[in-house]
């Protein structure tokens, strides 16, 4: 991989000529949003893409992400920032439309794996703002989706937490010292049929399935 030389300026700033000698680059980028998920799909996509370098991080597209800010300065002219998918680098429009500026601004160019993405014209640029609005778009419709589910099952009585963690000993006691099935899944917060499952496979010296 060739080496990142020395540059002059940060992102954002004024376009600045590429060193003597300078070979222009793919620069990949890949995120995903909790640590319960995985960017391996991204970042072989990304090496299947010829990069020759990428950065990666688990972090909101709100939050601080350093590894996205540290790719921004490392980029020089003629190079190219590859993503995934654009949602990838922002969750608002705002800050796409920021990002790709100091991409632009860099010398650089933008592309998506996924997307017909070039923003190296204006039409092309036009259409990265459009598919990153529609972007925008789906993400507020699914916010106010679950934020309506989430109403409608209070409104039901349905608590929206996380169950408690079921103590299968406390289970078999209780069960044993003459407690009903009903009143130990009152007790536990789960339903009849996990506790009698639960009770069924401990008396048989089996392990518990996990509660759902």
């Amino acid at each position: 991989m060739a080496p990142f030389l020395p540059r002059s300026r940060k992102p954002g700033a004024a376009n600045i000529a590429a060193p003597i000698g300078r070979t222009a680059l793919k620069l990949g980028y890949a995120r995903v949003s909790t640590l319960e998920q995985d960017t391996r799909l991204q970042i072989d996509a990304l090496k299947k893409a010829g990069v020759s370098k990428y950065w990666h991080e688990k972090r909101s597209g709100v939050k601080e992400r350093p590894e996205l800010e540290d790719l921004l300065s490392s980029i020089g002219t003629g190079d190219v920032v590859v993503v995934y998918k654009i949602d990838r680098l922002a969750r608002s429009l705002q800050d796409l439309i920021r990002i790709e500026s100091l991409i632009r601004q860099a010398g650089a160019c933008l592309q998506s794996l996924t997307e017909p993405i070039e923003t190296q014209t204006a039409v092309g640029r036009m259409m990265f703002q459009l598919l990153g609005a529609f972007a925008e778009f789906e993400r507020s419709l699914i916010n106010e989706r679950c934020t309506a589910g989430r109403i409608a099952a209070r409104a039901r009585g349905v608590r929206c937490t996380k169950p408690r963690k079921f103590d299968y000993e406390s289970a078999l006691r209780m069960r044993n010292s003459g407690a009903s099935i009903t009143q130990i899944a009152e007790a536990h917060g789960v339903s009849f049929e996990s506790v009698k499952c639960a009770i069924y496979r401990m008396k048989r010296g089996k392990t518990p399935v996990a509660m759902p």
